[in-house]
């Protein structure tokens, strides 16, 4: 079992900017690709973002590229979402996600519709709201 453990959520005004963490006790990041989810309210969750932290490679939703970056400290296993100028839209809980199959964690990222529907790990979310 892999706990994820989000944090860093909280109230900004648009245009502003937020950083979460997604801890990983125990374990190695650069074990699993890391993925971003988010859910607003009424609305089914999407993917946001994923990182191979063993390769560096980054993926992006069309929504948050170039505002949002994904990165990875493989030294606390620690991967960290900086969010900046940040819209109304964005409100949403903020999950974190874990899966041993890269492919499938960029599948669920940058194509499919499910939300992340079959990733092995979830951590249980950092609300982010975001005022006009």
């Amino acid at each position: 079992q892999v706990q994820l453990e989000e944090s860093g959520g909280g109230l900004v005004q648009a245009g502003g900017s937020l950083r979460l963490s997604c801890a990983t006790p125990g374990r190695r990041v650069t074990d699993y690709a890391m993925g971003w989810f988010r859910q607003a309210p009424g609305k089914e969750r999407e993917g946001v973002s994923c990182i191979s932290s063993s390769s560096g490679n980054t993926y992006y939703a069309g929504s948050v590229k170039g505002r949002f970056t994904i990165s990875s400290d493989n030294a606390t296993n620690t991967v960290y979402l900086q969010m900046n100028s940040l819209k109304p839209e964005d409100t949403a809980v903020y999950h974190c996600a874990a899966d041993s199959n890269v492919g499938f964690m960029v599948y669920s990222i940058t194509v499919a519709t499910q939300g992340g529907y079959g990733l092995d790990y979830w951590g249980k979310g950092t609300l982010v709201t975001v005022s006009s």
